[in-house]
């Protein structure tokens, strides 16, 4: 059935395997559990691109990164992409708004949004103390208006770092929580939306992102839990030259064991902090008299390795990097349903359409999960692989994602990883140099070259995987042209395996 009103609720940094009801045994996001089973859970959703500037234009664009460019983090590039999510709703007479974190450039530009409250985070590029902050940050400017605080009051006043393993509670009022600020922004928007058409609206915190500063309460939740022991695979040598234990802000360290919990706990807490504010925002839009007649999508841009394999942060092929949540649910969804396709961020924007019935445009690279509103069972895979790719490190992460399977090519070394992601989620055992998998490593291989074939880093060279050339953050001119449906070759990698 097509929905009147489409909401989209994204947040930053959020693991996909962080929800208690997919079995996490620490944190506990209980209305987030109950969206879930009212609705359908994808159990393997993943950013191609996992940060925020490449993930947040498949979310926006339903493309690759291949197609609208960025396959690396890069502030700073134009928005150049003509049809996006909010635009195409906004062409079908739907009312769209976003508040919160955006991170697109310019940072006003509003991509097919009729109006965009913005608060990114402590965004370096933007922010500029000879640079008044009206520009870019909607939040800091309400923040010096609220009681008790000054002209010059500041998110960062607490010192907390937005990249680092430093946690500490929020030592404001919770009131003035970028978290909740979204939500209460939400609330003034229902009263002043146009009632007489349907709306898109896109809630984007900026939590679970470092800084890790949730409230007192949510916090201590976690004070207490068992010690953090994230798995460590048997290759973790392959990254142990980027390895610095004394950055608080490392990509590659091995912590102590209080530094470890208090990150976890403020991560952690700022989860449960936003699976509150989700669900005053659901009570709030059933008091509106919209719960009915409301598709909910529930997601994130991209993860955090939170130590998995001496790794922290984002950018990685990694599940703790890559896996994000991924939750639809609304009058018509499927209730409890939960599916095991291999989807990605690019099939939000055409499963969202559908759903609503707008008209999806045909040079998407996403999927509409929906089936046009339908939310059928799936008669078979979504798609045969997924691929994605970031540049980090000083080279391109490339990896092949397939219903058991796992690649990884890093560009750099040419080194190569194969993981079973039925027996071995954890990616603990690398089985690239297995003899019974080199079948299977070759599909994957094969796979990737397919992709990779005719880039203009040259990564492919007589059919083969070149090593050593100089990886890209933006792609020349990729996402200037409308470009048709890639076409993947169809295959069933490893089937036999």
């Amino acid at each position: 059935m097509p929905y009147p009103n489409v909401v989209l609720i994204s947040t930053d940094q959020w693991r996909g395997d962080c929800l208690s009801v997919a079995g996490h045994p620490v944190v506990r996001t209980p209305y987030l559990d109950g969206l879930a089973r009212s609705g359908t859970r994808f159990t393997n959703a993943y950013s191609a691109h996992p940060t925020c500037v490449p993930a947040r234009m498949s979310l926006m664009t339903g493309l690759s990164g291949a197609h609208h460019g960025r396959v690396g983090y890069q502030d700073g590039v134009p928005f150049d992409v003509e049809t996006t999510l909010p635009g195409q709703f906004r062409q079908a007479g739907f009312q769209t708004q976003a508040i919160g974190k955006m991170h697109y450039w310019p940072e006003r530009g509003r991509i097919g949004f009729d109006d965009v409250l913005l608060h990114d985070g402590y965004l370096h590029y933007s922010r500029d103390r000879r640079r008044p902050a009206d520009f870019y940050d909607d939040y800091l400017i309400w923040l010096r208006k609220q009681a008790g605080e000054s002209a010059v009051a500041d998110y960062f006043d607490d010192g907390v770092n937005c990249n680092s393993v430093v946690a500490r509670p929020w030592d404001r009022p919770e009131h003035l929580h970028p978290t909740n600020w979204v939500v209460t922004e939400a609330t003034q928007w229902l009263y002043r939306r146009d009632p007489t058409v349907p709306f898109f609206l896109y809630l984007s915190f900026h939590r679970p992102h470092p800084p890790y500063n949730p409230p007192q309460w949510a916090f201590e939740q976690y004070r207490d839990a068992p010690d953090h022991r994230p798995p460590v695979g048997d290759w973790t040598e392959v990254f142990a030259q980027h390895r610095d234990d004394a950055r608080p802000d490392a990509k590659v360290a091995r912590y102590d064991q209080v530094t470890m919990n208090r990150a976890r706990a403020g991560y952690y807490g700022n989860m449960t902090h936003i699976d509150h504010q989700i669900q005053r925002f659901l009570e709030i839009l059933a008091e509106f008299g919209l719960a009915e007649n409301t598709l909910i999508c529930f997601t994130s841009d991209h993860g955090e390795m939170l130590g998995d394999h001496d790794m922290w942060r984002k950018g990685y092929p990694y599940e703790g990097s890559a896996g994000v949540p991924l939750i639809m649910a609304g009058p018509g969804v499927g209730a409890g349903q939960v599916r095991d396709d291999v989807v990605e961020l690019r099939d939000i924007m055409p499963t969202l359409l559908g759903a609503a019935g707008v008209e999806v445009p045909e040079q998407l690279d996403g999927v509409d999960l929906s089936d046009g509103g339908a939310w059928a069972d799936s008669s078979g895979p979504v798609r045969d692989y997924l691929h994605g790719e970031h540049t980090m490190l000083g080279e391109s992460m490339q990896w092949i994602r397939t219903p058991q399977w796992k690649y990884v090519w890093l560009s750099g070394s040419g080194h190569e990883q194969l993981f079973d992601m039925v027996g071995d989620r954890a990616e603990r055992i690398d089985r690239a140099r297995d003899p019974e998998c080199a079948g299977v490593l070759q599909e994957c291989r094969q796979a990737l070259i397919d992709e990779l074939t005719g880039r203009q880093e040259g990564y492919v060279s007589g059919g083969e995987l070149v090593p050593g050339r100089e990886p890209l953050n933006v792609l020349d001119g990729a996402g200037a042209q409308p470009r048709g449906v890639p076409q993947q070759p169809s295959r069933h990698i490893g089937a036999a395996y």
